[in-house]
């Protein structure tokens, strides 16, 4: 799902950006899901294609991410089967704040592209991320195109079960274990959920398991399982994208980095 766990957002892999700083490092992606469902918002309730592609120099990372749903489901918005619903562009630049690296930070913008529709849009985030027990983060995205003023936050915890499954020196698998809960103001609510969410709600509840395998060649290929839930009361009532407000995502995302 899109940039989950993001950090979250943008597919950034740790493989690219562990590259010698003085080069370019790139990785390739390609995610299918059986829903397409963003904090909390169900956007296609069939089963999608989300390629991405991310380039890292030193500390930025510029990635291109798309959504193409494999059924009719968005045919009523103007799409086809095959065809390409969302486009997301993030620039983004990490870094340290102290010497020991337990205290990592993230700036960046990200704009949002859909094809069939004039309602593009563009955000500005910042991020912490603590690397220390449960690996807890924290990050906040300001709305500063459509949804002028709105603000959504998302925090999150994981943890890491190294090599629960080891086939040979260079295949192994780890378990990853996360949780994390989004929050949105109120014009960001108006602006998503309608004017009856008008108000500073939670949004978002995630819990997600994944079996990423360490493959030869810089490969990986990552099974996984989320169920997603609408907290609030209101906005599961809105019935905005659908009038289930619990869901369950199976997916795998194949990844190559060079």
């Amino acid at each position: 799902m899109k940039r989950a766990l993001i950090m979250f957002l943008f597919s950034i892999s740790s493989a690219a950006l562990a590259q010698d700083e003085n080069k370019i490092g790139f990785t390739l992606t390609g995610d299918f899901y059986s829903k397409y469902v963003w904090r909390g918002q169900l956007l296609n309730d069939d089963f999608v294609f989300q390629p991405n592609v991310t380039a890292s120099y030193k500390e930025f990372s510029l990635n291109a991410w798309g959504n193409m749903g494999l059924t009719d489901y968005n045919k009523g918005l103007g799409y086809d089967s095959g065809e390409f619903t969302e486009y997301d562009f993030t620039l983004s630049y990490s870094g340290k704040f102290n010497p020991d690296g337990k205290l990592g930070y993230t700036v960046g913008v990200i704009h949002y592209q859909f094809p069939s529709s004039f309602l593009d849009t563009t955000e500005i985030f910042w991020g912490l991320t603590f690397d220390t027990f449960l690996n807890p983060y924290v990050t906040v995205y300001h709305d500063i195109d459509e949804a002028g003023g709105g603000i959504y936050a998302n925090t999150g915890i994981s943890h890491t079960f190294e090599k629960v499954i080891n086939i040979s020196n260079n295949i192994s698998a780890d378990l990853v274990l996360a949780a994390s809960i989004g929050w949105g103001n109120a014009e960001y609510n108006e602006w998503y959920w309608g004017a009856q969410s008008a108000d500073s709600r939670l949004n978002d509840l995630v819990l997600k398991a994944a079996l990423p395998f360490s493959l030869p060649g810089d490969w990986s290929i990552a099974p996984s399982i989320s169920f997603i839930t609408l907290v609030d009361g209101n906005l599961r009532d809105a019935d905005t994208y659908a009038t289930n407000s619990d869901y369950f995502v199976a997916g795998i995302s194949i990844s190559k980095s060079f």
